[in-house]
Order: C-alpha cells, then structure tokens, then sequence
C-alpha cells in the first residue's frame, strides 16, 4: 500500500484575500478581522510583491507618531516573501520555515496566489500525522 505524501495544497488556505499595496492599515485590519486572518499577500498590478501579517500591523503601529488611516500598506509589509508551489511538498515547507522563522507562505500557480500557508496550516497538518482528532 502506498501513501501519498502531503503536499502544500492539501493544508494552504485557498483563494486567499489580498490587499493592495497603497490601502492603508486601518484597511488591513477591517480585511483581517471581517475574515478572521492573519496574513495577506500584498499586490500590486496583480503582481505578488509582499506579505502583510498581524505582527507587521502591531510593530508599525507601535512606533510614535503612525497614523493608521495615512500609513500604508507597502509601508508596513515584509517585502520578498517567501513563496512556494502548490505541490511543494510539506516536510520540504514546514523544514523551510521553522529554519528561517517564517510565520507564513504565499502559494502560488503561473504567478498567481491561488493560496496561503501558515504555521496553523502545518499545525493541523501535523495532527493528522500524528493521528489527533
């Protein structure tokens, strides 16, 4: 009997929502409570140029004098994020991650985001390895 290895598209979050780069943060966070997320890719002409996490948000508005309605999103984004494929296996992405701390991955197909992987997405994945219900 054979098993098939897991791969990224069987855990990553699917048709993920996005933000613009020049919307500003107090649009990211409506976008990220309204659905109850933590990361989005960040685009620009369609074009994936970013990653924007809760984390992001906080360190920004933590520093004196930003302006949440006036600070944009290109601001406050990690630039360069780390990207991966849909079949990308899992062990390779989880592995890839612990290492370099990253708390999330954009997914994507012939230079489209078709998803996003994060920590909670190896977390279930891992539960179903280990069997937890």
């Amino acid at each position: 009997m054979t098993t098939k290895n897991p791969t990224v598209a069987d855990y990553m979050t699917r048709s993920p929502h996005s933000i613009g780069f020049d919307q500003t943060l107090v649009q990211a966070h409506k976008l990220m409570r309204e659905h109850d997320i933590r990361h989005l890719p960040v685009l620009r002409g369609g074009r994936l140029v970013g990653i924007l996490s809760e984390r992001d948000l906080a360190f920004v508005e933590a520093l004196r004098d930003v302006d949440s309605a006036k600070v944009t999103v290109e601001e406050a984004m990690t630039p360069l994020p780390y990207t991966i494929a849909p079949d990308a296996s899992l062990g390779a992405v989880a592995r890839e991650m612990a290492e370099h701390r990253y708390g999330s991955a954009v997914v994507m197909r012939e230079g489209h985001v078709v998803g996003v992987f994060t920590t909670t997405d190896a977390l279930r994945a891992l539960a179903d390895a280990l069997g937890g219900k």
